[in-house]
Formats: C-alpha cells, structure tokens, sequence
C-alpha cells in the first residue's frame, strides 16, 4: 500500500489544524473508501486563488467552493494509483457557506474534500440524478467522519 497525501494551506482567512485534517483524509480513503494507492495533493485556498484557478481551468467567473483535477489514465496499467489528483478548496466559501446552511467552516471543509475524492473516483454531479446519488455518498462519508473525528477541532491547534 502506497499513500502520498500533500496537504497544503496556502490561505489566511483562519487558522487549520493540518495535522489532524491528514488524519480525517487518510481515514477517508483507506478506511471508508479502502483506496490502497494514491497520490493525492489538497491545497486549502483563499478565494482570490480559487477564482484565478476557476477562470483559467474552467472557464468560469468568480470562486468556488471545490476544484478538483484527475490525474489518473483510465488506460493505465495497475501501477498507477487507485486515485491520483489535486483538489483546491476554498476556505472562504467554506466559512460563507457554513453560514448558510447552520453547520461549522470545519464541516464545510472536509465536505469538499469528500466531495472531491468523489469525484476522483468517477463521480459526477453534472445531471440531477448523478448528483443526487453523489450527495447521498458524500452525506454518508461526512457522517462517518464526524463519528470518528471532533470535526471543530479542525478550527484549532491544540
């Protein structure tokens, strides 16, 4: 089993306990979604970043909450990783988007992690049926984590 995770803060909007967010994603994928090999990059972003990477990558005006980008060949051998890709969340959204639904930045945050690992594993949220199934997985995977892990403690560094 191969597990490289870069994880990055590259933002100031609040302080993140990066240490405790490594053990959440490495619990993710090997223990709820059993990925045995992985290069994965996360790079928790500001929403400054995130626009420029929406409007150069995208095509699309202003930020977002999560980019993802696949790395992985679908004709590769098996000596490529299981998952193999970069995802950009942005903490701003993070926090605004708390807001709006009544939940913690923390929460937010590690939900677009999952939903970008969905997406590198071949999920899509592009028709309603396709995202509705998405929600459903990133629901479960979210609730699994917060059993496991005090999620606010993201929010700290003790």
């Amino acid at each position: 089993m191969s597990l490289t995770l870069t994880l990055r803060n590259r933002q100031r909007t609040r302080a993140v306990a990066t240490h405790r967010l490594r053990r959440i994603i490495r619990c993710l994928l090997t223990d709820l979604l059993a990925i045995q090999t992985a290069d994965l990059g996360v790079f928790i972003v500001a929403a400054p970043e995130m626009a420029r990477l929406n409007e150069r990558f995208l095509g699309h005006a202003g930020t977002t909450d999560v980019i993802t980008f696949d790395y992985a060949d679908a004709a590769a051998v098996h000596s490529v990783p299981e998952l193999h890709g970069e995802i950009f969340v942005c903490l701003d959204e993070a926090v605004t988007q708390a807001r709006r639904f009544r939940t913690s930045w923390p929460t937010e945050l590690v939900r677009y992690i999952v939903h970008g690992v969905l997406h590198l594993r071949g999920y899509t949220d592009q028709v309603p049926a396709a995202r509705r199934r998405m929600k459903r997985e990133e629901d479960r995977l979210l609730r699994a984590l917060a059993r496991s892990f005090v999620l606010s403690r993201l929010a700290s560094h003790r």
